[in-house]
């Protein structure tokens, strides 16, 4: 550990100058956040249509349908969904060859999807990924962008489109077809190799099942991408957690939860916790400089608004500063994702979603930006954050993404 921790230092702090003296220097660099909807290339589309396609799948849908406000699905259900499963793994051709195609609803429900779901339609979903993107590198001057929900380098290079020389691409290694990745251009860091700037945290990837299965799935990795921007270490840490535990309060029909609720979406999320702040409290002992950012699947900025008392963090009650107990599976007494978090170590700050284009009617608080104090400091303009339309065609059977960019400005 502390041999890593000098190589670190080594590499990402500019010799013969201070950080207190290298920090004073900063310049705006546009950043964002882009969740692609099980962005794969043409050739994924193709297979998930050959597996989704076959007669004993017929686009059916393997995943468990829970009734909302309840935690466990009807019996008939579960027979369904199992069923479902198994024909999808056949066809596949096993379980790790299923994970890594895009599910049969991924790009839609509808009533007859083998309609629908043509290599025509999905090139048209691409195109509107690369014209998005474009559009933030060209218009928006955006540096560094953390994708979530892609498969592989390969698409990533297609949809930079025109400036795919400009960037340099990494993506964090998964078993699963949802991985994430960041694209940044080459021109922003001192850092010359794109290999050693990016670290996985595949911790963070953990099994959704608690007990021994011959099948387990696993929630995405997160990624971390070191940089010397302006003679300073910049680390920029990109996560997509587990979905499905969203809102702390109830609303829009969705239904309220604490991360220490009896929900399996939530159980999961919980999990990813205790790892998650020590990923982040190890990173801001090396780099105070840091931006966390991605999809946390978690409306923090309404935990951050619902003012928990410090004791209430936790359901024992104890400082969410102290050591985390986890039990035999993993779970912690976190309640509350954000203030377990920015628990003061290190001190962190969400950057505010001030406006949102038109257009923009996908998946709404879940794609935060979260800086540390050491860069909240060096701003001298409000903290603010925009979401991007995603570029379509209309009609567009299979659409570009249910997310929209968001970006942002920050002096590093």
């Amino acid at each position: 550990m502390l041999l890593s921790r000098f190589i670190f230092l080594l590499v990402f702090l500019s010799p013969g100058l201070p950080v207190s003296a290298q920090a004073q220097e900063t310049a705006p660099v546009g950043i964002a956040i882009f969740n692609m909807a099980w962005a794969g290339t043409i050739d994924d589309f193709k297979r998930h249509v050959e597996v989704c396609g076959a007669p004993e799948v017929n686009w059916c849908d393997s995943r468990i349908k829970i009734p909302r406000g309840t935690q466990h699905a009807a019996p008939e259900e579960e027979i369904r969904a199992k069923r479902c499963r198994e024909a999808t793994i056949e066809a596949a051709g096993g379980f790790e060859a299923m994970m890594m195609t895009a599910p049969c609803n991924a790009y839609g429900k509808r009533k007859h999807p083998g309609r629908a779901e043509t290599a025509e339609n999905y090139d048209a979903k691409l195109s509107g990924l690369r014209a998005t993107i474009e559009n933030l590198i060209q218009n928006e001057n955006i540096k560094v962008i953390a994708f979530q929900e892609v498969k592989s380098r390969e698409v990533i290079e297609q949809v930079l489109g025109e400036f795919a020389g400009q960037f340099n691409v990494c993506i964090a290694p998964h078993d699963a077809f949802q991985t994430v990745a960041f694209a940044w251009d080459k021109s922003i860091s001192s850092i010359s190799s794109a290999e050693n700037s990016c670290v996985p945290n595949l911790d963070l990837a953990i099994t959704e099942q608690l007990r021994d299965e011959p099948a387990r799935h696993r929630v995405r990795p997160g990624l971390a991408l070191r940089l010397v921007i302006n003679g300073v270490p910049v680390t920029f840490l990109n996560i997509h957690l587990k979905s499905g535990c969203a809102n702390l309060k109830t609303g829009s029909g969705f239904t309220g939860h604490k991360l220490t609720d009896p929900d399996p979406a939530c159980e999961v999320l919980n999990r990813q916790v205790p790892i998650l702040e020590d990923w982040v409290e190890n990173v801001a002992r090396e780099s105070p400089r840091f931006v966390l950012f991605g999809d946390f699947n978690r409306r923090i900025d309404e935990e951050e608004r619902a003012l928990v008392a410090k004791s209430d963090v936790r359901t024992d009650g104890t400082d969410s500063a102290e050591p985390n107990t986890k039990d035999e599976w993993g779970r912690v007494k976190s309640s509350y994702l954000w203030q377990e978090i920015a628990d003061g170590f290190p001190a962190m700050h969400q950057v505010p979603l001030t406006s949102t284009e038109r257009g923009c009617n996908g998946l709404k608080g879940l794609d935060h930006i979260v800086i540390s104090d050491a860069i909240k400091q060096s701003q001298t303009r409000e903290l603010s954050s925009r979401k991007i339309a995603v570029v379509k065609k209309r009609p567009q059977p299979i659409v570009t993404s249910d997310h929209c960019p968001n970006v942002t400005v920050l002096e590093l």
